[in-house]
């Protein structure tokens, strides 16, 4: 059983090493959206290249740009890799999309950075606690929305429920996208562990060849905020997304 008071020392350690300090209020940011990759000794080099890539070719579907540029107000993206209890990096900074130009220039950063972590474990506890302290100096946005993506289930470390009694995550949404093929206890896991907050859900891919499509289907749902079905999403069911 890990301690109250081990996990707020946790906090300090993960999150006091590579953070910028530069949050400032956005007026009109409607969501702060945050991207979680999991790196771990699971994910192998071709499927960290169909991660990698489905994320910033979903982000680059017109479909997803018109959802960020178009809508009431800005989106916010920051974008990090976990795997291990310490190895949590940033990949995109806080960035307010208020453009094509910018929202570009940031698909080119997700897609130039290289792979942090290949040999870790899985703590997602802590990785929930990294991005809990992300949220914290992000723009004042409406919504809050951390979107987790992984293959497996924790095996090191403390649970994303831990996560979320001793980390700040009043009001945000953490969402899962859940690949198949590496566990097949992922889903059920994402489901019942690691989706929280208002309106969360599950999406499914499956496989890594599908990470694109399953990424687009859940990129669209937060960007204009749907609620279909709570924690019942599912690959497949969106032809367009193909």
């Amino acid at each position: 059983m890990v301690s109250a008071a081990a996990l707020r020392f946790t906090v300090a350690a993960v999150l006091g090493l590579t953070l910028w300090t530069g949050a400032a209020v956005a007026e009109g940011c409607r969501l702060a959206l945050l991207l979680a990759l999991d790196v771990s000794s699971s994910v192998d080099e071709e499927e960290y290249r169909l991660q990698k890539e489905g994320l910033a070719k979903a982000l680059a579907d017109p479909d997803i740009a018109r959802s960020i540029l178009e809508g009431e107000g800005r989106v916010a993206l920051g974008v990090y890799e976990w795997s291990g209890r310490r190895q949590s990096t940033v990949v995109l900074d806080w960035t307010g999309l208020g453009d094509k130009p910018t929202l570009d220039q940031a698909i080119g950063q997700i897609l130039a950075a290289p792979r942090s972590h290949n040999r870790f474990p899985t703590a997602m506890g802590y990785a929930l606690g990294y991005g809990s302290g992300m949220l914290d100096r992000a723009p004042a946005c409406a919504r809050r929305v951390i979107d987790v993506s992984g293959d497996g289930i924790t095996n090191d470390g403390f649970r994303p429920q831990q996560a979320y009694l001793h980390f700040p995550f009043r009001g945000v949404t953490v969402n899962g996208l859940a690949v198949l093929g590496s566990d097949p206890r992922v889903v059920e896991y994402f489901r019942g562990e690691v989706a929280h907050g208002p309106g969360a859900f599950v999406e499914v891919a499956q496989g890594y060849s599908d990470f694109r499509r399953a990424m687009t289907l859940k990129l669209f749902r937060e960007l204009n905020d749907m609620i279909i079905g709570g924690l019942e999403g599912q690959a497949g069911d969106r032809s367009e997304f193909r």
